[in-house]
């Protein structure tokens, strides 16, 4: 059975239990919650068409970690981890989840995103969050009935009897309430609206008779969304988020369904004995496993007793050598010591000197006195240059261990047939959030899961710990960084209990300040006869048109086209936020920048068909505006782009060559604004490298503010965001 299906098969499903081609029981592992691990409570139907109780999702959006998420459903795959390291178990923590709603006015977007527990995609819930689920009331009756037939010697009362109740009969699905045979009369006499109600055997779950809109939740859905693959409603379709998506009548989409799941499972019932041989196949593969993997435990066993053997044969030699010179040391101190006892009166060599010379034969004194003057000088001598004859110090036989300890840190299972993935510079990208891409070159085999480490880059702490997330794809979106940081990321494969090295680090910088979320504003100042704005406003491009070849026919000395504004549509009145954009290579010229409401307004509302270029504060030309207005704060900052290129504004102290004002435009164009401090900066946002900066009067709401002039074209950069899981389009 397919599980991009499962919310679809239930109801056919259903209809075999109804008439008994399928035990109840032999379905159980359909009707367990895959974060849980227990039967469906009130299951919601996700957008990837998996199942998960409400409790379930509730709990999942409740916690907010940085770790990678791993359901219950992982546990078995945590047992057979490829990796050699112990971490704390990761099942316990939860990736990523940012909860609120969307607001139009907010700074930033925000989404209720989190990880399916069944396929591990994540899941964005949108504006309504859980209120935008159905509930699979499909699954919820055949969890019920799996519930009664696990339970037939437990009877479900009556709600209505006084006590003691009676045993229930039977069970109105209007009134939601279970009735004896006399309580069922009673509530529902002969002859009354009542009397019509639906019942059916006893029960404890009520479904409503008809599946209402979560969006709109005065209206039946009535049609089937074939791009969402969800139901909706009349009004879903007329001006809702499914205005422009192509839906079919619910009977149709019932009827092709159903011949579709139908002719799906009479197909799979038809191959049974295909199936049976294959069980029977892959119960062989279980033994064959189960001794492999004794084997290779063995194995693996007997590498580390010879490892265990080599350290234990380098301590002993260790240990020898320092007992060796232990025991040298203290021998050469205690001969010192008793050297210097006999210094000592009436002990050793000065008891012999004085004994000496009580010898009154002078012939027999010389012959002994002679040597023992030289002991004496010698005694002398090392008292006046006293030195210890051994060191205390063991210093030198300190040991470093550090390599090896990292070498026996990375200690795994290597094989030749799994390549080193690559990171994928162009695609990889840090906005919001960071999205890391990689690819697994050559032509060995795909890794089954990739693990994914990132740390900050920070001079105070050179050994920053590395984070780590599982991932089952070849990207991964990566939240909570910190703003203005360099991150290193790096990837190794895993197949199996087979790992690749780790790739080659890329580092990635963070934006100077949190991402600023808006759209181009199509209503005030907009020129809809010049401008050309997308369906999602966030891509704007200038066209001359034909009245500005009828302006260029009166001129006979020349025209100069005007600049077209165009602002975001919301502003800034406190913070400090950052905004990136592309503009197009072929773009003539584009101004970029910042501007109060009221600058906005008066550019607005004293509009020009033909302008000189002197008339622009920052136009490129040397008219001496430029210097008079540098010079103090203005209530806008306006940078000019074109030509594939990046003008710097010119500056009174700024060289007279104009060449060294030009720098190549880069591909993406950012802008950070820190409205408390006045100070606007433009950026190489692909690098996060400031390539100009200033002051700027911020003393009223500040606007995103864009000019262009001739053909040109600007493309806000989309936030990064939870990818949704592809869908088959037969479905």
């Amino acid at each position: 059975m397919s599980e991009s299906d499962e919310g679809k098969q239930f109801g056919y499903i259903m209809e075999l239990i109804e008439k008994g081609k399928v035990t109840i029981k032999n379905i159980e592992r359909e009707l367990i919650c895959p974060a849980c691990k227990e039967l469906f409570t009130h299951p919601l139907i996700l957008p990837c068409q998996h199942s998960i109780c409400h409790k379930c999702v509730k709990e999942i959006l409740f916690f907010t970690v940085e770790d990678s998420f791993t359901d219950a459903g992982s546990e078995s795959s945590n047992q057979s981890s490829p990796r050699i390291r112990i971490h704390s178990p990761s099942m316990d923590r939860i990736e990523r989840v940012a909860r609120s709603g969307w607001k139009r006015n907010s700074l930033t977007p925000r989404t209720t995103i989190f990880p399916c527990p069944g396929c591990r995609h994540d899941i964005d819930l949108g504006e309504r969050g859980i209120n935008g689920l159905f509930r699979n009331f499909t699954l919820e009756t055949i969890v019920e009935r799996y519930r009664q037939a696990a339970r037939a010697a437990t009877a479900i009362m009556c709600d209505l009897c006084k006590p003691p109740p009676q045993e229930s009969t039977k069970s109105c699905m209007d009134c939601s309430a279970s009735y004896c045979n006399e309580c069922f009369k009673i509530h529902h006499p002969w002859g009354t609206v009542k009397a019509q109600h639906e019942y059916v055997g006893p029960t404890t779950n009520f479904r409503p008779k008809i599946l209402m809109c979560p969006e709109h939740e005065m209206e039946r859905v009535n049609m089937y969304c074939e791009i969402c693959r969800r139901p909706v409603c009349h009004l879903c379709k007329l001006g809702g988020s499914h205005a422009n998506h192509k839906v079919t009548t619910m009977s149709s989409a019932y009827k092709t369904l159903k011949e579709k799941l139908s002719k799906d499972i009479d197909y799979l019932i038809s191959k049974e004995s295909q199936v049976k041989g294959q069980i029977s196949e892959l119960s062989l593969l279980m033994k064959e496993t189960q001794c492999n993997g004794e084997r290779a435990k063995e194995e693996a066993s007997h590498n580390f007793d010879k490892l265990f053997d080599v350290l234990q044969e380098r301590r002993s030699s260790a240990l020898r050598a320092i007992d060796a010179s232990k025991n040298l040391r203290l021998e050469k101190l205690q001969t010192q010591i008793e050297e210097y006892q006999g210094l000592l009166e009436n002990n050793g060599l000065v008891g012999y000197a004085q004994e000496v010379l009580k010898e009154t034969d002078q012939s027999c004194f010389v012959q002994t006195a002679k040597q023992l003057h030289v002991r004496i000088q010698k005694a002398t001598e090392s008292l006046k240059s006293f030195r210890p004859a051994a060191q205390a110090s063991f210093e030198d036989f300190v040991l470093d261990t550090t390599k090896q300890e990292e070498t026996l840190g990375d200690l795994s299972f290597y094989s030749s047939g799994l390549d080193v993935p690559e990171i994928n510079e162009e695609q990889s990208r840090m906005y919001n959030k960071a999205l890391i891409s990689w690819e697994q070159p050559g032509k060995a085999e795909l890794a089954d899961t990739y693990i994914l480490e990132y740390r900050k880059l920070n001079r105070e702490e050179e050994n920053a710990m590395w984070q780590e997330t599982e991932v089952c794809n070849k990207s991964k979106v990566i939240s909570d960084l910190d703003n203005n940081s360099s991150y290193a990321f790096r990837v190794r494969g895993y197949k199996g209990s087979i790992c690749s090295p780790w790739s080659r680090e890329v580092i990635l910088h963070t934006p100077p300040a949190s991402v600023y979320s808006f759209l181009f504003d199509d209503k005030c100042g907009y020129n809809q006869e010049r401008l050309v704005l997308n369906a999602k406003r966030n891509s704007v491009e200038s066209r001359a048109g034909f009245p500005l070849l009828l302006g260029a026919e009166r001129i006979q000395v020349g025209c100069y086209m005007t600049l077209d504004y165009i602002i975001g549509d919301t502003g800034i009145t406190k913070g400090k936020h950052f905004w990136a954009f592309r503009v197009e290579s072929y773009s003539y010229l584009v101004k970029v920048g910042v501007a109060s409401s009221a600058k906005i307004q008066e550019w607005f509302h004293n509009p020009r068909d033909v302008t000189s270029p002197r008339y622009e504060q920052d136009s490129g030309h040397d008219s001496g505006s430029e210097d008079t207005c540098f010079e103090s704060s203005q209530p806008f900052t306006l940078v000019t782009l074109g030509m594939k290129k990046f003008f710097i504004p010119k500056a009174p102290t700024a060289p007279k060559d104009s060449a060294n004002r030009i720098l190549p435009m880069p591909s993406c164009v950012g802008i950070c604004l820190d409205y408390d401090k006045g100070k606007v900066g433009f950026y190489d946002a692909d690098h996060m490298k400031c390539l100009y900066e200033r002051q700027v009067d911020c003393s009223g709401t500040m606007y995103p503010a864009f000019a262009l002039m001739g053909s040109a074209g600007i493309h806000l950069e989309e936030a990064i965001t939870a990818k949704y899981l592809e869908y088959p389009d037969d479905v």
